[in-house]
């Protein structure tokens, strides 16, 4: 075995461009991310509907719905060349994050209560304090090196 740095080709210019983040990265942003989702979840979930037993069945549902949807969100935000490594582009995941969750939120508050005016209160108090809780994970998450690969031109034959 070699100590040779990983290669990575560098995609072309356009408007897709894969990201040299590795799939390892991707996993921990989603893990440190449920953390606080669901704790966010949690609270607003029991400050809505009074019930403790409740908002811990949203949150534990939401543990693995969403941990599956935020990797799928990060793998199609790889692909994107939109703004690298800029606050627009922190911001702009954040709002399409907050899209795609909100709606598995109001899925899964209307399957637990069965009550139309919960599911919609608990997603829509949510949008507002996850879009800035994801803004800080995602401006952290920019800070740390560890599962970035070093993107190297591919050696041509």
């Amino acid at each position: 075995m070699t100590d040779q740095p990983l290669n990575v080709s560098v995609p072309p210019e356009g408007l897709f461009k894969a990201s040299v983040d590795s799939h390892a990265r991707a996993v921990a942003k989603g893990v440190t991310w449920r953390i606080i989702g669901t704790l966010d979840t949690f609270l607003w979930s029991w400050l809505i509907t009074h019930e403790p037993i409740k908002a811990g069945t949203i949150a534990s549902a939401e543990v693995f719905t969403k941990i599956a949807l935020f990797y799928l969100h990060e793998r199609v935000w790889r692909l994107l060349k939109f703004a690298p490594n800029s606050h627009l582009r922190s911001l702009a995941k954040a709002v399409s994050w907050r899209v795609v969750g909100s709606l598995d939120t109001f899925i899964l508050s209307m399957i637990v209560t069965g009550n139309g005016r919960y599911a919609v209160s608990i997603a829509s108090a949510e949008a507002v304090t996850k879009i800035v809780l994801y803004y800080l994970h995602e401006r952290g998450w920019r800070r740390i090196k560890w599962g970035r690969l070093e993107a190297r031109p591919a050696p041509t034959v």
